[in-house]
């Protein structure tokens, strides 16, 4: 029996592996580009970035070291150098598509982390295989710009799981709409009209404000932001103020806010402070042909007749009268009950003296006795 040369017994007590074959090695060297692995084999295997991860320029002296164990796939025995060329996305993706296929089955709520913003989406990969979130998927609501998401974890559920296209669809709007309406049902069962709610500013509008009431959005409508007159709400709010509202009413889903409250509702002392025949000070508001609407405070205008601005005839109180200019007059008429006041500036002017007939008489008189005593004298 002929004896086995060295290179023989080395043969026989290393392992024979084949393609598509998952083996373990140890990192014996390790640079950005490359892991070499003693995988029990005559070859070293070679693991290069590509078949490492999906995520590119990743170096790879940051993730493995020397010593550490690994489980990798074959891809060839031989690449024409003797070196065994390996992957460990390809298991890794393997191994992944078994975990997608069991949380799209169960409708598990998956966790990753945005690794690409396209334009259409978001990628993320899990366990090595990647799962694309639509654009119409990503939130509950449009969203322009996308980029917010980089690099964040976010959840999701597998909506589609087409494992022959590869093609696996994450959906994370259905979470949060069943987080919303969660919220929302909380919401309704703990608040009531007249009650004071915390809310957050969401959107702005020319007629109004969306706040953000956790779980719901409520209006504030342009009417209900101030006691006094509010021109553009833009001017006033941006979006992120927080904001104590008034919860005014309730009707469905639906709820109208404010910001009037009646401790500083400026009508609660006005019956004294504006009562007929009072001298009072406001500035000009605004102005219409038939007058001019004086400010007194924030929340009440009064109203100065065009007829009442002066004794003289004026065709519109812009001719005499100018917005922000301060204006004194006499309350002549005081609605509580439809909040009206009406001024006039005519009202608190002397009137003009007049002569009567017993004025002529008194001058005729004082004529003709003043002649008579000229007369005497001489």
């Amino acid at each position: 029996m002929s004896e086995l040369t060295f290179e023989q017994m080395l043969d026989e007590s290393l392992k024979t592996i084949h393609t598509g074959e998952v083996v373990e090695g140890t990192v014996i060297d390790v640079k950005p580009e490359e892991i070499v692995l003693n995988i029990g084999y005559k070859s070293d295997g070679i693991l290069t970035r590509n078949e490492y991860t999906n995520e590119p320029n990743v170096d790879l002296t940051t993730v493995v070291k020397l010593g550490d164990t690994m489980e990798v796939k074959v891809l060839k025995v031989n690449d024409g150098e003797g070196q065994v060329l390996l992957t460990y996305k390809r298991l890794a993706a393997d191994r992944g598509n078994k975990r997608i296929e069991e949380a799209y089955n169960n409708r598990e709520v998956l966790t990753a982390k945005v690794v690409q913003v396209l334009e259409g989406g978001l990628s993320v990969v899990v366990e090595e295989v990647r799962i694309f979130i639509p654009a119409s998927l990503v939130s509950d609501s449009y969203e322009k710009d996308l980029n917010k998401y980089a690099g964040q974890e976010i959840q999701f559920v597998i909506s589609e799981y087409n494992p022959k296209r590869r093609r696996y669809i994450g959906d994370r709007k259905q979470l949060l709409l069943a987080e919303k309406a969660e919220m929302q049902k909380k919401l309704f069962e703990t608040i009531k009209e007249g009650d004071t709610i915390e809310g957050v500013v969401k959107n702005v509008t020319d007629f109004g404000a969306f706040i953000d009431l956790g779980g719901a959005d409520g209006l504030l409508h342009i009417s209900e932001m101030s006691w006094g007159r509010v021109e553009n709400p833009k001017k006033v709010f941006k979006v992120g103020d927080k904001l104590k509202v008034l919860i005014k009413e309730i009707s469905g889903t639906k709820v109208a806010l404010s910001l009037k409250f009646e401790d500083a509702n400026p009508w609660k002392d006005a019956a004294e402070k504006y009562a007929t025949g009072n001298i009072v000070t406001g500035k000009v508001a605004r102005m219409t042909d038939f007058g001019a609407f004086i400010e007194l405070e924030s929340g009440i205008d009064a109203l100065l007749h065009v007829s009442q601005i002066s004794k003289e005839h004026i065709d519109k109180p812009s001719d005499v009268l100018k917005t922000g200019e301060e204006v004194t007059a006499k309350v002549v008429d005081f609605n509580e009950a439809d909040k009206k006041i009406s001024l006039s500036v005519k009202a608190m002017l002397a009137p003009e003296p007049k002569e009567t007939e017993e004025d002529d008489a008194d001058v005729v008189s004082v004529d003709i006795a003043s002649v008579i005593a000229n007369e005497n004298n001489e």
